[in-house]
């Protein structure tokens, strides 16, 4: 079976007929995604912030660790990870967690409708190595602590209100989370090698105060249906991950993305991206580097994860060779940005801004491979829509 531009059709509210090509076909008769050349063709030489960019794109540091943020007096936080754009009237706000034990938590940067930095703030304190998370349509921001018997917190991106931790949403090393709207559930990573992939469905939708932590349960191969189970002790007194018989075990849960029916997410173990489509409930991989069969695999330790309004997939590294790759609607798999002399660092949170005009990312370790010398960058450029 063939399988539709998700993300594209999600965006523009189009159909695959209407659009042309697919995302990735169906595991019984898709070829594995391939290298080649990008939607936005080579990249260049590195620009004065040690970016290469296609032609077309510039790139600006809008934080880094340690030192204040623009013009304002807020200090950035140690080793930027996930993070996200939320619109903010005429402007938007970027969250970023910082992945840091003990202390950890989020801030957020604000930017005019120009893209000028207006103001930066604290929005989540006193948590624990907070890797990545989610958006909620409610627009709070999830942050997920990445140790053992770790919490979700729901944050205000406007650092209004005060920060909730959802213990219903079960303990474990969570990754990244992801909402889906039409089932009312949101998705969660686990970050160990035999980790596992839950949905939470809250009691009422918007209020993750209470609700059901469900684990995947499926055969060992790599597509096929899927059913869901109660975790019947989220607060992991035992593992959530070893609680109920037949959980499909993945290898380093990462980033999670969701868009019209499908959700994706990577496994950093065995450098894999899947897709989980909810309305069929099957699951089958969207990308496999040992299954590439043209040239050297682009693609290396998949991380953070988000999508564009064309229906691209926007993958980031972890190390690798510094980069952001695209997996086009053609199945086509590319460096969209590479990040020079920085190799023990990895890439984190890749967000656009709500216009699509902008990508925000973190080089977690920056130049001096410490989590101290975090770098968050901005590009801009003619993304396709």
């Amino acid at each position: 079976m063939e399988r539709r531009s998700l993300l594209r059709a999600a965006v523009l509210g189009g159909t695959s007929a209407a659009l042309g090509g697919t995302l990735w076909r169906g595991a019984a008769y898709a070829a594995p995604a391939q290298p080649g050349t990008g939607p936005y063709g080579a990249l260049g030489a590195p620009d004065a912030n040690g970016i290469r960019l296609p032609s077309g794109f510039t790139s600006r540091v809008i934080a880094r660790s340690g030192q204040r943020v623009g013009s304002t007096s807020y200090t950035w936080h140690n080793a930027p990870d996930g993070g996200a754009c939320y619109a903010d009237g005429t402007g938007w706000i970027y969250v970023s967690n910082s992945e840091i034990n003990p202390s950890g938590g989020a801030s957020a940067v604000k930017f005019s409708s120009t893209g000028a930095i207006t103001g930066a703030y604290r929005v989540l304190s006193g948590t624990r190595q907070n890797c990545a998370g989610g958006t909620t349509p409610w627009n709070t921001w999830l942050s997920c602590e990445e140790v053992d018997r770790g919490y979700v917190y729901e944050t205000d991106p406007w650092g209004v209100k005060a920060a909730v931790r959802r213990d219903a949403m079960g303990r474990f090393k969570h990754e990244a989370a992801a909402a889906d709207p039409v089932r009312r559930v949101v998705y969660l990573t686990e970050d160990v090698t035999d980790g596992c992939f839950y949905r939470f469905r809250p009691t009422t939708w918007g209020d993750l105060s209470a609700g059901t932590l469900e684990v995947m349960v499926a055969g060992s191969g790599t597509s096929g249906p899927v059913t869901w189970a109660r975790v019947p002790d989220p607060t992991g007194a035992t593992a959530t991950r070893n609680q109920v018989s037949g959980a499909k075990r993945f290898n380093g849960g990462e980033g999670c993305y969701y868009a019209d029916d499908t959700c994706w997410f990577t496994t950093k173990g065995d450098n894999r991206v899947w897709q989980y489509n909810a309305a069929a409930q099957t699951i089958e991989l969207a990308y496999d580097d040992s299954l590439v069969t043209s040239g050297t695999a682009p693609l290396t330790g998949v991380d953070n994860v988000t999508g564009s309004s064309s229906g691209d997939l926007f993958v980031a590294e972890d190390g690798g060779t510094m980069e952001i790759c695209v997996i086009t609607p053609a199945d086509v798999v590319a460096p969209f940005l590479r990040v020079d002399g920085q190799s023990a660092s990895e890439i984190t949170g890749p967000a656009f801004s709500p216009d699509g005009t902008r990508l925000y990312f973190s080089s977690q370790r920056g130049t001096t491979g410490s989590s101290s010398g975090g770098i968050t960058y901005e590009v801009r450029g003619p993304f396709r829509v």
